[in-house]
Parts: structure tokens; C-alpha cells; sequence
């Protein structure tokens, strides 16, 4: 059995609902039922078979939902695997930094570049932290004070699932003067990030090696699934850009969220009208079991 969840940034009626139901029976999915998850904003619908061709039919059917299709035993979970720039937080650090320095529209375009896969990361990230050498070391403080905010949904998110017994891992290929403080104010179990380098107070336009890229964030991915002995099902893992889609696609689940278009059209499911607990909704989660704080 499998079920389509489908989450609205604004409302759901009860004529949408239909409509998605008929839908899934004009794809031939067989539907066994629908429910609400919480009234006019989440809703599943519950059907047999063929679930890419549901996934197909409903996804873009209604103005400003989400639609997340997965198979109805593998739905909790009990690990999740996150990016942090622009998925957790609502900035890319290096480019915040790079407006302190003078410098942001030539670091932004080698960032949106390698995020959507144009560019090797590591050398992407290497080439952008050589151009803040010289930076001094308190502005990561004041950037991390002024620019830096957590993204709406993910205390709710981390929070949830710990509470649940699940497990959350930050693994970011930004810089741990930024990860470090905001895994713990969002409630991550861990934090995996890159370390840059500082001599005499200053930025040293240089990055430790090795670089947390996308290796790392898969090969992090799995050495949970052994450490936890967990099944792959069990497992999400969520993030905007390119260097996000090894550890997307292995995950049981793997969420593009408001994603680069090589991310949304690889990743099993996306997130392109919510926030970050559109993942809760996903595991028929109500918004009273949420925890918060």
C-alpha cells in the first residue's frame, strides 16, 4: 500500500481532495481511502499501486501544495541526514561573509554555480575562500549575529523526531563557526561541517582538508544506517543543492527543498511551497504532536 501525502502552503478542500482522488484512479492506482492528517492543511490518500504515475498525476495539480508519494510501511522515520545552508538556515554563509568583505556578487555566482552542479564543490570552495584571505576573524561572529536565521520548521522538525526516538545529523558543506552553534540551537544530535582557517585573527584563505562535501554526506548517511543498524527505508535526508543529491538519492527517503532544478528533478520527493515541517506532515505527524521546544 502506498499513500500520497499532500501538504498546502494555504488550504485544502474537500473538492481538491476528490479531484486528487480521481486522478489517482484515472492513473489506475486503485485508491483505498483518504484522511486528514490536520484539516484544510495535510491530507493522505491512500492507494495501491503505481506510485510514480501517482506522484506524476498529482504533483503541480494544485495551486501551493506539496505532494510527497511513499510506500505506507516504510513512513516513519527514524533518521534524518540535513544540509544546512539554505535548508536549515535561510542563507548561504559564504556569501554573507563575502558581503562583509566587499565581494558578495562574484563569491554568490561561484556558489549558485556549484550548487546547481556546474562546479567541482571542493574547488568551488576552495577558489571562494581564497578571495576572503584577510577577513577578520569577528566578522563570523557579527554575520552569524545579523544574517544568520534558522529556517521556519526545522526546531519543529529535529525536535520532533528526537522526541520520537529518531536521530538528526548536520553534515554541511559550509563552516562549523556557523554549523556548530546552529545544530545545537535547532537540537541536531551531531554536527559535520568544514573548518576554516584563521591566523592572527584573520581569514587565511584556506579551507582544512579534507573538504565535508557530498562524499562525506552520503558516506555519513550510511555509516548511521550500519552504526544504528537501521534499514535504508527508515532514513530522509533533505537539502537545496548539488553537493546534497548523492546522500538524497540513498536515503529512504530524499527530499529536494526549494531546490536547484538538478536536485527537485532527481530527488524521490520535493518541497517547493512549505517549510521544513512539510517532513513532518510526510510521516502523518499532526501539528499537536509537534515539540517545539
Amino acid at each position: 500500500m502506498f499513500i500520497a501525502t499532500l501538504i498546502a502552503a494555504d488550504r485544502l478542500d474537500a473538492g481538491q481532495i476528490s479531484e486528487a482522488l480521481d486522478r489517482l484512479n484515472a492513473a489506475g492506482c486503485v485508491t483505498l481511502g483518504s484522511g486528514w492528517i490536520d484539516a484544510a492543511q495535510a491530507a493522505d490518500l491512500m492507494f495501491g499501486q503505481f506510485p510514480d504515475r501517482a506522484r506524476t498525476m498529482l504533483e503541480g495539480a494544485f495551486d501551493r501544495v506539496d505532494v510527497v508519494v511513499q510506500g505506507m510501511m516504510a513512513r516513519p522515520k527514524s533518521l534524518l541526514i540535513a544540509d544546512m545552508d539554505s535548508t536549515m538556515i535561510t542563507v548561504e554563509c559564504i556569501d554573507e561573509l563575502a558581503d562583509y568583505a566587499g565581494i558578495k556578487p562574484q563569491i554568490a555566482a561561484v556558489t549558485e554555480a556549484a550548487m546547481r552542479g556546474e562546479m567541482d564543490f571542493g574547488e568551488a570552495l576552495d577558489a571562494r575562500v581564497a578571495l576572503l584571505a584577510g577577513l577578520d576573524e569577528r566578522v563570523i561572529e557579527q554575520c552569524l549575529a545579523e544574517r544568520v536565521q534558522i529556517m521556519a520548521g526545522a526546531v519543529a522538525l529535529v525536535r520532533t523526531m528526537r522526541a520520537r526516538g529518531g536521530r538528526s545529523i548536520l553534515v554541511s558543506g559550509g563552516f562549523t563557526r556557523f554549523a556548530d552553534p546552529v545544530g545545537k540551537a535547532i537540537g541536531f544530535d551531531q554536527v559535520i561541517a568544514n573548518r576554516l582557517g584563521i591566523a592572527g585573527g584573520k581569514l587565511d584563505g584556506r579551507v582544512d582538508k579534507p573538504i565535508v562535501d557530498s562524499a562525506t554526506k552520503e558516506a555519513t548517511l550510511l555509516a548511521a544506517i550500519a552504526a544504528q543498524n537501521l534499514p535504508p527505508e527508515a532514513t530522509m535526508a533533505v537539502g537545496d543543492g548539488a553537493n546534497d543529491l548523492a546522500m538524497i538519492k540513498r536515503a529512504g527517503l530524499g527530499y529536494a527543498y526549494h531546490a536547484k532544478p538538478v536536485v527537485a528533478a532527481a530527488a524521490a520527493a520535493r518541497i517547493d511551497h512549505n517549510d521544513l515541517t512539510a517532513l513532518l506532515y510526510a510521516q502523518g505527524i499532526p501539528a499537536s504532536e509537534w515539540v517545539t521546544d
